[in-house]
């Protein structure tokens, strides 16, 4: 506050001729309280720290814009309270993760994002180039082999929280490149780690929201909470999709029976796709994005799962879950497969489909599978999205709890 009966003439003059709204100051005076009542410094002397180039939106003239604000994030910070504030809720969240695993005695670990050989989820990677060797590599799209690894080594706790990368495009809840968490964990198993997704979770809430609440906008713009701390529901996947579908389906079930109720419900069923293969897509398109309260979807089809073991009542399915919650997968949980012969079997298959054109089928990795041979004990693995559990306590899209998202390039 400057006012020409305290502030010294040149100071006030000097003040009122250079200031413009965005500038940083350094200000000496007593602090006073304004006639309304606004806590203030009286200025007495003052001194420009960084002067401020471009215009700042005053509060009458808000910026609203999504795309200029995650164009214009510096901008935006300052402006916008909400988005400096979703951006430290993050932090906490992050943070939480980290507490959580090692109160539980887990090692953290990190492990390359350039690799020789890409594997450990289906998905389409980035590729690169290393003039040092002369050889393509790939930017990772999961830690998984290399962390089974170091479960082999004797890190029977351990996990890592970093960054994969995803040749698959932006939208409201994918990010080229994002933040996820693997976790294994020697002699448990698929259960156990949907025991423990649900209480780190919940300590993630405590984190970001002050309780075990999500936060979910409402149209009007209000505000809903919704209660985390009660159980999540666990349902086996061919339950689900045939109460989505209205037609009873089973692990033995056809694969002309299901590519006809995939036909009913205007699913795309290729030819080469097995009944399993063809309920996932039932799954994907039925119950996925309808599942708003988070659950556990368990006991997929063995050959969506070639990382997984086989499930210990029917072959036919794997030890594996999916957590979803608002329309969004949050998580992934195995019993891992820990049989060399086997684990070969099925990376050559998935090697044929890659050979094939399968863009997100896995290679062959001689490395893990040589180190499985040193005998890896049974394990239950655990992958949580980072950015998509932070989404799911805030209620927002994945841009605005991404200090910098992808955008696409303008001109």
């Amino acid at each position: 506050m400057a006012t020409r009966d305290v502030t010294p003439a040149e100071q006030y003059d000097h003040w009122r001729h250079w200031i413009d709204l965005g500038d940083i100051v350094s200000v000496t005076g007593e602090i006073v309280t304004s006639k309304h009542a606004e806590l203030s410094v009286h200025v007495s002397d003052w001194q420009m720290a960084a002067k401020c180039l471009s215009p700042i939106p005053d509060l009458h003239s808000p910026f609203r814009d999504p795309d200029a604000r995650v164009r214009n994030r510096s901008l935006d910070l300052i402006v916008n309270r909400d988005s400096m504030d979703m951006l430290l809720r993050r932090s906490r969240g992050v943070r939480a993760f980290r507490d959580a695993f090692d109160a539980l005695g887990y090692t953290e670990v990190e492990t390359p994002m350039l690799q020789a050989v890409h594997g450990g989820a289906s998905a389409r990677p980035f590729k690169t180039h290393i003039n040092a060797y002369g050889m393509d590599l790939f930017m990772r799209i999961a830690p998984e082999l290399y962390l089974k690894r170091l479960a082999v080594g004797g890190m029977q706790k351990v996990f890592e929280l970093n960054r994969n990368f995803r040749n698959e495009g932006a939208d409201a809840t994918h990010n080229p490149e994002f933040t996820s968490l693997e976790a294994y964990d020697a002699y448990g198993d698929y259960l156990t780690m949907r025991d423990l997704t649900r209480e780190v979770l919940l300590a993630v809430a405590r984190a970001v929201n002050g309780g075990e609440f999500a936060e979910r906008p409402r149209p009007d713009g209000t505000i809903e909470r919704v209660d985390l701390s009660g159980q999540w529901p666990t349902i086996p996947v061919h339950e689900a999709v045939s109460r989505a579908c209205g037609v009873l389906l089973t692990s033995a079930s056809s694969r002309d029976e299901v590519a006809a109720v995939c036909a009913a419900h205007g699913v795309d069923a290729p030819r080469e796709k097995s009944a399993g293969e063809l309920v996932v897509e039932l799954y994907d398109e039925l119950v996925e994005g309808q599942t708003m309260f988070p659950t556990f979807y368990i006991d997929f089809p063995v050959e969506t799962s070639p990382l997984t073991r086989a499930h210990r009542g029917d072959p036919r399915l794997s030890e594996r879950w999916d957590l979803v919650a608002f329309g969004a997968e949050i998580g992934t949980a195995y019993s891992e497969l820990v049989d060399p012969i086997e684990q070969r079997k099925r990376l050559t298959e998935q090697s044929l489909k890659a050979a094939a054109g399968d863009v997100e089928a896995m290679s062959l990795d001689e490395a893990f599978l040589s180190a499985l041979e040193y005998a890896m004990p049974p394990t239950g693995g655990l992958g949580i999205g980072v950015d998509r559990s932070i989404m799911m306590m805030l209620g927002a899209p994945i841009r605005a709890t991404l200090a910098f998202p992808f955008v696409r390039p303008q001109g």
